[in-house]
């Protein structure tokens, strides 16, 4: 008996992923973005079919992924006569894979199990390579059960899932792996810019960085966008750091946490914002440094 479709709300460029390595693994996919023309061209590429409403993507699925870019996007997407709650059946998984804040996760869970259905909230580390791949690293809240029926999914998508407690801890380790990552990144990028600023060739520099203890796979898979950033596409904006960052602070303040860089990340990504750089890949922090003074 073939297997229900899955219900992919989102296309962007995560979600659009995601909906192509699930297609390519044979699984039928129901498609909604808020903007139909988005969700009309992802389909093309995939063979994914595409509806008008949340609604009804998740009334034919018994897993339904959200894909989008911030917290009021996701509210959105879930309430009204034509969200995603109003077409979930009983028994259905909503694997959440938004970066959100844990609180979101919290409001939002209860009312999906008044539909009879679980959300898990399920982020992901990875970038478009790895979604292609099938080796994105999930980080899960939610019980080990609903997990469970979720697996032949996220086995598609995911080479590892980690289950790390109640509702809204898996948005909270994506937090905690983001606030590293945008470290990382910042990092970097000053790195870079000060090896040029002192004589040596960029790809020479990036060579060694590839090649030592500073080869972490962001590293690697970032590589082209930092050597070559007048063609890099916008895998992950400088607009969406900015927003994760936010978060990061935000949980930082709840639970009394001190964090230094945060906040010098913060400035550095907000002025590189401020210069017209926020739609910009995450990789032109070094573009916004090599023009600061």
């Amino acid at each position: 008996m073939p297997a229900d479709p899955v219900a992919v709300v989102g296309a962007g460029t995560m979600g659009a992923a995601m909906a192509a390595t699930l297609r390519r693994a044979g699984r039928d996919v129901v498609l909604y973005n808020r903007t139909r023309d988005r969700a009309e061209r992802v389909a093309a590429e995939s063979g994914a079919s595409v509806t008008g409403t949340a609604r009804a993507a998740a009334g034919g699925a018994q897993v339904v992924i959200v894909s989008l870019a911030d917290d009021a996007a996701v509210r959105s997407v879930y309430r009204g006569p034509d969200g995603l709650m109003a077409g979930l059946r009983p028994g259905a998984i909503v694997l959440e894979t938004s970066t959100i804040a844990p609180g979101t996760v919290r409001e939002l869970a209860p009312a999906v199990a008044e539909r009879g259905a679980v959300l898990l909230d399920a982020p992901v580390s990875g970038s478009v390579a790895l979604v292609e791949r099938g080796e994105l690293t999930f980080m899960v809240g939610g019980a080990p059960e609903a997990i469970e029926r979720a697996r032949p999914v996220l086995d598609i998508l995911g080479r590892r899932t980690f289950q790390l407690g109640g509702p809204g801890s898996g948005a909270t380790m994506k937090l905690v792996v983001n606030s590293a990552l945008h470290g990382l990144n910042q990092a970097l990028a000053e790195a870079l810019v000060l090896a040029e600023k002192a004589g040596l060739d960029r790809s020479a520099a990036y060579e060694v960085f590839a090649a030592s203890a500073l080869g972490a796979p962001f590293v690697q898979y970032k590589r082209a966008a930092y050597e070559h950033p007048e063609s890099a596409p916008a895998a992950f904006t400088l607009e969406l750091v900015a927003k994760d960052l936010a978060l990061v602070a935000g949980l930082a303040e709840e639970v009394g946490a001190v964090m230094e860089q945060l906040a010098a990340n913060r400035r550095v990504v907000a002025a590189a914002v401020d210069a017209g750089l926020g739609a910009a890949d995450m990789s032109a922090l070094a573009t916004h440094l090599r023009e600061s003074r």
